[in-house]
């Protein structure tokens, strides 16, 4: 008989935790057992909090989420809190699962921890060769570490601590704010609005800006490989590949599309693009799992927009 996973994921009632769920349930497996922590469970920020919900819960496995996060212009303002709220809690999950005898340790980074001059594609070797961009260095920089820890982790103590490297992620139950949101939510809950009030929609930015995006539940259906299958330290990006990077102006002509919204486009240009780009390479993602299908765009921000429309009135906004 399989040895019994019990599987505590931090950050769970979040975006990525939620596609974890949807994931785990369409392949359910009778040796794991999901346990999802939201915010109100325990201050992770507090060794001392971590550790009691540790104890209460006793994982043999970790999927850590839980992370302080923004769009754009909330790491903009706030880099130096971003950096120590990260910072303190990947070193209290990491090192409380250490001391308890948990047997793996997934952590979710991002693709802003690369450097900011780089060449594309981007791939996993290159996450520590320069700086990343300056308008979110504090959450990068803490994420980046995760990576430095896992390696530590792994030659002191012989752990299994690894992590995933997502592109931009959406899907039911993101954060939708208008100021603290990433840009798809972002869009949607615009699209939403202006369909509503008959109003043309502002994208913030050029829209040339380019980027890729990951169904939440496509990741979850990934993460759930990677906790099961997936042996090296060194992280994987999780994303689809090069040529289904879209631009953001593209990304609202697919929200527009999945509200059926007619109206006008209007484009603020006093307002940061950010990185132009962050192309990632899915390589080494490819060369594990050659045949993985990902959700066509189209029908994956149609879901989203059903879900939002559906549940407006209690979704993050």
């Amino acid at each position: 008989m399989a040895t019994q996973k019990r599987i505590l994921v931090t950050g769970g009632s979040g975006l990525v935790g939620q596609g974890i769920k949807a994931a785990s349930e369409a392949d359910k497996r009778s040796d794991e057992e999901f346990i999802y922590l939201c915010s109100k469970d325990a201050d992770l920020t507090d060794r001392e909090a971590t550790k009691a919900v540790f104890k209460k819960h006793q994982p043999t496995h970790v999927i850590h989420l839980a992370a302080k996060v923004g769009g754009l212009y909330g790491n903009m303002r706030a880099n130096l809190q971003f950096f120590r709220i990260n910072s303190a809690i990947n070193d209290n999950i990491l090192s409380v699962a250490q001391e308890m005898g948990v047997k793996k340790v997934v952590s979710c980074l991002s693709t802003c921890i690369f450097p900011n001059e780089t060449t594309y594609p981007i791939d996993e070797t290159m996450i520590h060769n320069g700086p990343p961009h300056d308008s979110n260095y504090g959450y990068s920089y803490a994420k980046r570490m995760i990576d430095v820890m896992n390696k530590g982790f792994n030659q002191q103590y012989d752990t299994e601590f690894t992590a995933v490297v997502p592109t931009n992620v959406f899907g039911p139950f993101d954060n939708f704010n208008l100021e603290e949101g990433h840009v798809m939510p972002g869009l949607i809950h615009k699209v939403y609005k202006c369909k509503e009030n008959n109003t043309p929609l502002t994208v913030w930015g050029t829209g040339r800006a380019r980027r890729q995006f990951i169904y939440s539940k496509d990741l979850g259906r990934l993460f759930l490989w990677v906790l099961r299958e997936y042996k090296e330290t060194e992280p994987i990006i999780l994303s689809v590949g090069e040529e289904d990077e879209i631009s953001i102006k593209e990304a609202a002509e697919f929200v527009a599309k999945g509200f059926d919204f007619k109206g006008d486009f209007v484009y603020d240009t006093t307002r940061s693009d950010g990185q132009y780009k962050k192309t990632a390479s899915n390589a080494k993602l490819r060369k594990y799992l050659p045949d993985f299908k990902f959700t066509p765009m189209d029908q994956a921000i149609r879901e989203t927009c059903e879900w939002f429309t559906a549940n407006y009135s209690t979704a993050r906004i």
